[in-house]
């Protein structure tokens, strides 16, 4: 990407979006298009061709491919077509979802819903690019929620309003292309980090298939794999004592039922509650090894939802969570094998409610696992760790990569840091 530094020797000067250049201008957008037009209105045809984009087509200023409706009126395509560089904005919609846009850039014939904008930029003196990141930035969001018009729940900006958006123009086009060239620099790393993210889950997520199930076997492990019930491996207590009050009222670390389906995967990472020594001594004090189960949730599809605790450091379990304490398994392979279908299957099976569900040990107990030997189940374990380890790392790359890209176009949209 594009590096560069804050250009000391350039004047500034205060408008309504805030501080640009002095050789920047703020222009209506009016001024700079060449058309300002809504979308079609035809219903979508099941059996069409051509893909109608709408307002959740459009995500962080791209087209988002997935979760598409089709039209095969070849009036309405004709009419409606998209051109490459064509920069669609989201009318109407929710306060939160009203300026939304995103750019076109021709990668399969598409045309535009009614409640989309196009805005075909002027290209001798508008790079369409530029425009999209533009309307992406906080000041161009903060102007979409000040000129909103409001009506039975909808918010409404139209193809006027959109006209007189204000925007900071540099004095050539070649500062807007190296602008959008650097950002769009950014968002093509983030989209290699966010296909290569998806591409270890899909890896990780076909390796837990064949090897929690045997389909797979890693190299040397031979023997057969041996049926029990759940309660035959370990024996059942009961969390404790935390409310939700006390997450934060003192050091010790707790993990509390909800947090089971809100942030923890298979194992525990990380701890998001802290309670004080005084709650602790009515919690249920965890050991390594042992593995923790929800015991309620809104559906049976969820529940028994499980996590292993891995650590040695001292812990807690808050109340509705069953914990497992096993006592001769591998604690980090039962946390990813009894979260597979098949189990998922067999705890809904068991769950007793309607709008709560609830799953107690004895239901838990009975669960019927085919598990390997001890050091197979370590090496499994082992190797979906590792692949989770790299999956975290990636995700954390991606988010430093968007946060870059956050920041440089606070940067550069707004003439603090010039490229040419």
């Amino acid at each position: 990407m594009t590096a560069a530094s804050p250009d000391m020797s350039v004047d500034y000067k205060s408008t309504e979006i805030g501080v640009i250049p002095s050789d920047w201008t703020l222009i209506p957008l009016g001024r700079l298009v060449t058309s300002v037009e809504y979308g079609t209105s035809a219903k979508s045809n099941p059996k069409g061709h051509t893909p109608v984009l709408r307002m959740g087509n459009l995500q962080g200023g791209m087209i988002d491919w997935k979760d598409l409706v089709y039209t095969d009126d070849d009036s309405e395509i004709r009419k409606y077509k998209l051109h490459q560089g064509d920069v669609l904005f989201n009318r109407t919609n929710t306060i939160d979802l009203v300026g939304k846009c995103a750019i076109y850039n021709g990668e399969r014939p598409a045309i535009f819903a009614g409640y989309l904008i196009r805005i075909n930029a002027d290209n001798s003196v508008l790079d369409s690019r530029y425009l999209n990141y533009i309307l992406n930035t906080e000041f161009s969001k903060r102007h979409s929620a000040k000129v909103l018009s409001l009506a039975v729940g909808q918010a409404n900006i139209n193809g006027q309003k959109v006209r007189a958006y204000p925007i900071p123009l540099p004095p050539t086009l070649a500062e807007q292309e190296a602008i959008a060239g650097a950002l769009g620099d950014a968002d093509a790393w983030i989209e290699s980090l966010e296909q290569l993210l998806a591409k270890k889950r899909h890896l990780k997520q076909a390796a837990m298939q064949q090897l929690l199930t045997g389909e797979t076997r890693l190299p040397r492990f031979e023997e057969k794999w041996e049926k029990k019930r759940l309660g035959d491996i370990g024996s059942f207590l009961k969390g404790r004592g935390v409310h939700k009050d006390d997450a934060r009222s003192g050091s010790l670390p707790c993990v509390r039922y909800g947090e089971l389906y809100t942030r923890h995967s298979n194992y525990v990472r990380n701890f998001f509650s802290w309670i004080s020594r005084e709650v602790a001594m009515t919690a249920t004090l965890l050991k390594r090894g042992d593995l923790l189960f929800a015991g309620s949730g809104e559906t049976r599809d969820e529940i028994g939802k499980c996590i292993a605790f891995v650590h040695d450091c001292e812990a807690y379990a808050g109340g509705d969570i069953v914990v497992l304490r096993p006592r001769s398994a591998s604690a980090l392979f039962l946390g990813y094998y009894l979260n597979t279908a098949s189990i998922n299957a067999q705890k809904a099976s068991k769950g007793q409610g309607d709008a709560i569900v609830h799953i107690g040990a004895q239901a838990l107990g009975s669960l019927e696992c085919t598990l390997p030997p001890y050091p197979e189940q370590v090496a499994i374990a082992e190797v979906l760790s590792d692949m989770d380890t790299e999956i975290t790392a990636l995700q954390t790359k991606l988010t430093k990569a968007r946060a870059i890209k956050q920041g440089m176009m606070q940067q550069l949209l707004t003439g603090r840091i010039r490229l040419v």
